[in-house]
């Protein structure tokens, strides 16, 4: 399997001095994923729950909508220069009862590490995935228990804190219970992660639950929230105007700037409590 961190050597410059030092920096590779043999996307990822991120992005893809839906994943032979196995194509089998997505050559089903789906961010797309919104999820979580949410997640992101250079998803229950935490150096991969764990343990639809995100909530992410039932997402930085007229229309509450003891509640204010 993959390493999560390698160490290159920089110069490390001041206004006084300059010195040659290694540094710990993110490994960052491509994962060709297949469904049925055929390829259908890549992404930029650090390696390290594949199999997860790959449940997860056929799940919000709605590919498929429960554990059951998928026969096995299994990694590829993808060999390297040395000739080993790179552990960098993994291939999905659905269950034969499973429509196999259509892949156009032409389409532009292609992710990286620093956008979603390129492309899907369209006013139909957003028409489309609200009708699977968390809107009649009863579930309400307390103001200063979203405050203790991003404290939390930056305590479970060890190699963030070797590197400074992951992104961090995190699930947790309405009461700030830590339920899965995942790093990704791409925000949707990590996004991926956390849904993919739930798939995995049957948990979808994550009725009750907080998705928090560490940086921005994009359209991407809210809709990755949406097609996974969670009624709630948040996040350390801003939202964008697709993502709150998405949330607005498939029921997601969604917060965004939770930093300290404020947050800005966009839509659903009702699911979060004084």
């Amino acid at each position: 399997m993959g390493r999560v961190t390698a160490r290159r050597r920089a110069r490390h410059v001041t206004a006084d001095d300059v010195v040659a030092r290694p540094e710990t920096l993110v490994v960052e590779e491509p994962l060709e994923i297949r469904v049925n043999g055929v390829p259908l996307t890549v992404t930029m990822r650090t390696p390290g729950s594949d199999v997860e991120l790959a449940q997860g992005f056929l799940l919000t893809e709605g590919v498929v909508s429960r554990r059951e839906d998928i026969l096995s994943v299994r990694y590829c032979r993808g060999a390297d220069e040395d000739g080993l196995n790179s552990y960098n194509v993994l291939d999905v089998t659905l269950a034969p009862d499973v429509p196999a997505p259509d892949v156009d050559p032409t389409r532009n089903f292609y992710t990286t590490s620093s956008c979603g789906v390129c492309g899907k961010a369209s006013l139909e797309a957003v028409r489309l995935i609200s009708k699977h919104g968390p809107g009649d999820d009863p579930a309400t979580v307390r103001a200063e228990t979203l405050s203790a949410l991003p404290g939390k997640l930056r305590d479970a992101q060890k190699v963030f804190a070797a590197t400074g250079g992951l992104h961090g998803a995190a699930l947790f229950g309405c009461d700030g219970s830590v339920l899965v935490v995942r790093e990704d150096i791409g925000r949707h991969n990590a996004v991926d992660k956390v849904i993919g764990w739930a798939l995995e343990q049957r948990r979808v639809p994550l009725s009750a639950t907080v998705l928090l995100v560490s940086g921005r909530a994009s359209f991407e992410l809210t809709q990755k929230a949406v097609m996974a039932g969670i009624p709630m997402l948040a996040a350390v930085s801003a939202p964008s105007s697709l993502a709150v007229d998405l949330a607005s229309q498939s029921g997601l509450t969604l917060v965004a700037f939770l930093r300290g003891d404020s947050m800005n509640v966009y839509t659903r204010p009702d699911r979060v409590k004084n």
